[in-house]
């Protein structure tokens, strides 16, 4: 069950204009979306969670219209927004059974069996019995998968879900999404690049509501080597540099900028092959397309 999104936009009455003519072949696995913050991430999937309508375009889900069909669509989905809430004094389990019945499974059993196996996957069955209110930033996101697993859905949406995570955390969250992405469609809204790197067999990179990659993450990362070339400079060149080659990123080594430039060939002889990763396709592509935008202007 393929997600197919077509030419999808949205312009809300503040007058911006968060998509664009968004076009997306979504395939069962983990895919991965990413920009920065404001780049259009969260307006794209709430509106393929049924949360909003477009001005323009269409998203089918295999044979349903995500658009018309929402009730059949919401069943199968699971959803789990960058910010969500629980009732702090709720166990965990309790919670879980109660979201269960507002789901439609009725039969107390059945439920009962359901809660203890999502509270299991999701290595939270110590804590049944926990308020959620003492749960970890990690152990909530847990939580959250696990409720967004009831009904077995085939299509996950999680938007921006290791943001604040410590390590540890961010590891056993990856390692369930990953597991879960065997099987079922699911997208993975993110800002951090390493997610996507380490999770996802395909991506897009989005900005300004535009699309501007999308393909195998190692694929990209291929047609940008041989490209990035690296140099550290002190602080107060950084501007000139900045003027005289594409600089795409920097970050303090040392207390000095590492700044990395993308050009065919060696900007000069003081520069440094660097093997590219992800990242520096993010930054290359999303600078190009801020400054076609300020060009437009």
């Amino acid at each position: 069950m393929n997600l197919s999104i077509q030419n999808l936009s949205k312009t809300y009455p503040n007058g911006v204009q968060a998509l664009k003519d968004v076009t997306l072949e979504i395939p069962v696995g983990m895919f991965g979306l990413l920009g920065p913050n404001g780049a259009g991430k969260s307006s794209l999937m709430r509106t393929i969670a049924t949360l909003q309508e477009p001005d323009t375009g269409s998203i089918q889900l295999g044979d349903l219209n995500v658009l018309t069909q929402k009730t059949e669509v919401r069943k199968v989905l699971g959803y789990l927004p960058q910010e969500f809430g629980v009732y702090p004094k709720v166990s965990a389990v309790d919670l879980l059974d109660h979201i269960a019945v507002l789901k439609g499974i009725t039969n107390g059993k059945e439920r009962t069996q359901l809660v203890k196996s999502l509270l299991q996957k999701t290595n939270l069955w110590q804590h049944r019995k926990k308020s959620l209110g003492g749960y970890s930033g990690g152990m909530k996101q847990r939580f959250g998968i696990a409720q967004a697993l009831i009904s077995d859905p085939k299509l996950i949406i999680v938007d921006e879900p290791t943001a604040g995570l410590d390590p540890a955390e961010r590891n056993r969250f990856l390692n369930l999404l990953s597991e879960i992405g065997e099987n079922t469609v699911v997208i993975l809204s993110t800002h951090i690049v390493d997610d996507v790197k380490e999770l996802c067999t395909n991506m897009a990179i989005i900005n300004q509501g535009e699309v501007l990659q999308t393909g195998n993450p190692l694929e990209a990362i291929a047609e940008v080597d041989g490209k990035i070339w690296s140099k550290t400079i002190n602080k107060e060149e950084l501007e000139s540099y900045q003027d005289k080659f594409n600089v795409i990123s920097e970050r303090l080594i040392a207390g000095k900028p590492e700044i990395h430039v993308f050009s065919d060939s060696r900007p000069d002889d003081s520069f440094e092959p660097k093997v590219a990763d992800l990242e520096d396709v993010y930054f290359s592509r999303i600078k190009e397309s801020t400054q076609t935008a300020e060009a437009a202007v």
